[in-house]
């Protein structure tokens, strides 16, 4: 059925129930599960939303970031094969988070995208946007969403 599931991760709650939920199923077809995080790049301007620091700061925190997301990708890889199916892990570094989890999808040739959504309607989806919503609508893939 499917051969390799990509399932994007922030360690949030949702995330981790798409990962448990990718796992089960990558178990029962025998696919192999790529653990995706998509890693923003640090705001540079004070209207992007940030305090202004010096290039070689702001290289140190965009560092730190990336580090913290291989790790956080490296225990979920170990988490998923500990259940006895094959996986590995995927850093990007992007502000489009969904058209970075398309990306990855198409670049490790998944056949699948599992991932969470908060399940905001209306007006709060409207302001702080969906990146599943996104993922949905414009993935060629098929896209498993859980809430």
């Amino acid at each position: 059925m499917y051969q390799r599931i990509l399932v994007p991760t922030d360690s949030s709650s949702l995330s981790k129930k798409a990962v448990q939920h990718a796992t089960a199923l990558a178990q029962t077809c025998g696919a192999e599960i790529v653990v995706l995080n998509v890693v923003p790049r640090y705001p540079v301007s004070y209207l992007e939303g940030a305090v202004v620091f010096e290039t070689q700061d702001v290289a140190r925190i965009e560092k730190q970031w990336s580090e913290q997301a291989r790790e956080l990708v490296d225990k979920v890889v170990a988490q998923v094969q500990a259940k006895g199916v094959k996986a590995r892990a995927a850093v990007v570094k992007s502000d489009l988070v969904a058209e970075s989890i398309i990306s990855a999808a198409r670049k490790h040739k998944a056949d699948l995208i599992v991932m969470a959504s908060h399940g905001r309607k209306g007006i709060k989806r409207l302001l702080l946007g969906s990146e599943t919503q996104h993922v949905l609508t414009h993935s060629t893939l098929p896209v498993l969403v859980l809430r």
